[in-house]
């Protein structure tokens, strides 16, 4: 660890040394109760919720530390504790169309524990009666029934079970004391994410033959929060290091980057959220995190704007010869093109708080013109079908219902992943296969492809003008280009 970040992490530097102007310094972790427990060590948890931690003790409102586990064998806790928890986040980005860099050193991490080679440390957590919240992000795949994990393994190989595990030690070096559970953040990728843990954790329970008693304080002690996060996370940028340690003025292995923006929805019972809005208030630390009981309309948020105007233009631009998100945002075309469809056709469907919903989407420009992130339309355009089907065709027909009337954008969008698929897309074989068999004139294969109930669940024929619309806009794709196309039907209309 370079002498110079680590005197940081100490405190032993007085004052603000000169490579240090630009940055924000986090509070001291040594001072800190250890109050989060988190499995996973890597780049997303550091820059998001141990960053928010961070500026919270900055601020002085929770003024609490991360101890954090590794939640597989292979990890990154020794390089961790190498430099005393401390590192660096730089997020980089646009913000009203303008640049911008936010450069802070973190020191919210206590320690890093590796149970794999530290067993009777890690299970000695469990005696901290300041442990709260238990965080994790142990990828889509974490959140896993495994039916081989046993109580008595050193420890459990899924994180369920080792969450069942550590949870029965908990319980019993406290006796049940309906005070001592935990507020679970889990932060992977999966809709409804602690409802799917908690449920785990009760099949391990009573797979493992432990109490009622036990599986009565689970239920009534511990809070399972669903988590909405969203913040792109770039990691550790090989690539420029040099120049980051000729600025910086230190050597740091754990620095990591990512995007400006960020969001975190937290939905949990109301006596939880009550605890959380005192104990870590994000609002007063300028965080842009919602706690509420219910956030489904932050997901069909996220879904219908962002991921939607992903899937409504990453195929179109690739067939315009983009490619990257970078080059399609560059065309003023495109710009117009994600304009008229999020604002005019998106947005109108969304019953939402319009002056949030014009923030939100006035965020996704600014992110997809992001130039420190480059995004393969190729690697976006992986699945594209399934895609379509929960993040634009529901648009598609909520306008239709709403306005009587076809959307321009979005059944363009259709128009063009049709298109992109008579060449060689990446998919599913299922859904391969039933491409790679259509043959004949553009009608038939539009028509063909709208009645596959197996894609769309609805025979996308029966909605009035649909097909036609989608067969001339195949037709000016395949005849004409994209572009001109998108200018027949005119985006600034």
């Amino acid at each position: 660890m370079d002498n110079q970040l680590k005197a940081i992490n100490r405190g032993f530097l007085g004052g603000e040394p000169t490579f240090l102007k630009d940055k924000e310094i986090g509070f001291h972790n040594r001072d800190l109760e250890e109050k989060v427990l988190q499995f996973g060590e890597g780049n997303f948890l550091r820059a998001f919720v141990d960053l928010f931690i961070d500026q919270l003790n900055g601020q002085g409102h929770f003024n609490g530390s991360v101890v954090v586990v590794q939640p597989i064998a292979q990890g990154m806790t020794e390089a961790l504790n190498a430099q005393e928890g401390c590192y660096t986040v730089v997020l980089r980005g646009l913000e009203n169309n303008k640049p911008v860099t936010y450069k802070r050193i973190v020191t919210s991490i206590s320690r890093g524990i590796n149970p794999y080679t530290d067993f009777d440390t890690y299970k000695n957590t469990m005696k901290n009666p300041s442990l709260r919240y238990i965080i994790s992000n142990t990828t889509e795949a974490g959140i896993a029934y495994v039916e081989s994990d046993k109580l008595e393994d050193c420890p459990p190989a899924s994180f369920p079970g080792k969450v069942t595990a550590l949870l029965y030690e908990r319980f019993k070096l406290f006796c049940g004391d309906p005070t001592k559970g935990f507020i679970f953040l889990p932060c992977e990728l999966i809709d409804n994410s602690g409802d799917m843990l908690k449920e785990i954790v009760l099949r391990h329970a009573i797979s493992w033959n432990l109490s009622e008693d036990f599986i009565s304080w689970i239920k009534e002690s511990n809070y399972f929060a669903n988590i909405l996060v969203d913040r792109i996370v770039t990691g550790y940028p090989k690539d420029e290091i040099p120049n980051f340690e000729a600025e910086l003025g230190y050597k740091d292995n754990l620095l990591v980057t990512g995007e400006i923006f960020h969001f975190f929805a937290i939905e949990a019972p109301k006596q939880a959220l009550k605890e959380m809005e005192e104990a870590l208030p994000f609002a007063k630390a300028g965080l842009n995190v919602v706690l509420s009981d219910d956030i489904t309309p932050y997901k069909l948020r996220k879904v219908r704007i962002l991921n939607g105007s992903h899937t409504m233009s990453v195929l179109a631009a690739s067939l315009a010869g983009k490619e990257t998100v970078g080059e399609m945002m560059a065309d003023p075309l495109f710009v117009e093109y994600l304009r008229k469809g999020i604002y005019k056709e998106i947005i109108p469907t969304l019953d939402l708080d319009e002056e949030d919903l014009n923030s939100f989407a006035a965020s996704v420009f600014d992110r997809f013109a992001n130039p420190h992130i480059k995004h393969y339309l190729l690697s976006i355009a992986l699945n594209s079908v399934s895609k379509f089907k929960a993040r634009v065709l529901p648009t598609i027909l909520d306008y239709h219902k709403k306005m009587n009337k076809l959307t321009d954008v979005l059944t363009f969008g259709f128009a063009a992943l049709l298109a992109f698929y008579k060449n060689e897309p990446q998919d599913n074989p299922e859904i391969l296969e039933f491409f790679k068999g259509l043959n004949g004139d553009v009608d038939s294969y539009v028509k063909t492809v709208c009645a596959n109930t197996d894609l769309w669940d609805i025979d996308l024929n029966q909605i009035p003008g649909f097909t036609v619309k989608v067969t001339d806009y195949v037709k000016g794709i395949l005849e004409n280009g994209v572009n001109q196309t998108i200018n027949n039907f005119g985006v600034n209309k």
